[in-house]
């Protein structure tokens, strides 16, 4: 075979070779669905540090293990790029705080909202991004104060959502008790803080501790619980979150 014919025989055959490389690349971390559902478990804090990450992540974990989700976790930001986001159902963030993504990150995360994902923020998710209005209709209120870990009685509004379909009407618990400001009209309340339970309450007689609504093409649920180690041990509370993701993936309401 001369050279020449030999260069056209290798010529298509490099590029189909760069075709199929092409399409099985994933970046790093990205799973591949292929029908299974996957969630991005976030944890980057640029304020406060909850000591609670690693017991939340592990708990996190676990549950997601028994639903049978594939769960990366991560505090490298650069994951919020489109071609990373797209290999997720849902993405977790599990008290946050701060200002953690830049300006090409954030428009990355408004695009995957956009296209159907799913977000779930856990306790200080509401405490982040504050000068980045999309991000605080995505969460439904951003937080502003909070007193003592104290016990508190949470009224369930609503039970017919996988959430709270399993708790009582009224579910006293110990955990770390938001304020919010900027509360979103558009959130559907799921469960309300009894202020006249506990000290230092500051919302009055409309104090939402749990939502979830559907926005800019996507889904958002939200829980102000989580801040101690002990929460991720309550069953109660992890069935609410489970509840939660569910509904994040864009499974069960």
């Amino acid at each position: 075979m001369d050279r020449n014919r030999f260069e056209c025989y290798l010529t298509p055959l490099f590029i189909g070779l760069f075709f199929v490389l092409s399409l099985s690349y994933h970046p790093a971390g990205a799973q591949d669905k292929k029908g299974e559902e996957s969630v991005l478990i976030f944890t980057k804090t640029e304020g406060f540090r909850h000591a609670s990450i690693p017991t939340g992540v592990e708990a996190v974990i676990r549950l997601t293990d028994q639903e049978g989700i594939r769960a990366y976790h991560t505090e490298d930001a650069e994951y919020f790029h489109p071609d990373t986001l797209q290999a997720y159902d849902a993405v977790i963030f599990l008290n946050t705080t701060g200002d953690i993504l830049d300006d090409a990150q954030q428009e990355a995360f408004e695009q995957y909202i956009q296209h159907g994902g799913g977000f779930l923020g856990i306790h200080s998710a509401a405490d982040t991004e504050y000068e980045w209005p999309w991000y605080g209709n995505l969460v439904g209120a951003y937080f502003t104060s909070h007193p003592q870990v104290q016990e508190a009685t949470i009224e369930v509004l609503d039970r017919s959502h996988a959430a709270t379909t399993f708790l009582p009407e009224k579910w006293v618990r110990t955990d770390e008790w938001y304020n919010y400001k900027n509360i979103s009209s558009e959130i559907k309340v799921l469960m309300e803080l009894d202020e006249s339970s506990y000290e230092g309450g500051e919302n009055g007689d409309y104090h939402p501790i749990a939502w979830y609504h559907n926005i800019d093409g996507g889904r958002a649920f939200y829980t102000g619980l989580g801040h101690t180690d002990e929460a991720y041990a309550e069953p109660l509370f992890l069935d609410h979150l489970r509840g939660a993701l569910q509904y994040a993936i864009g499974g069960q309401q």
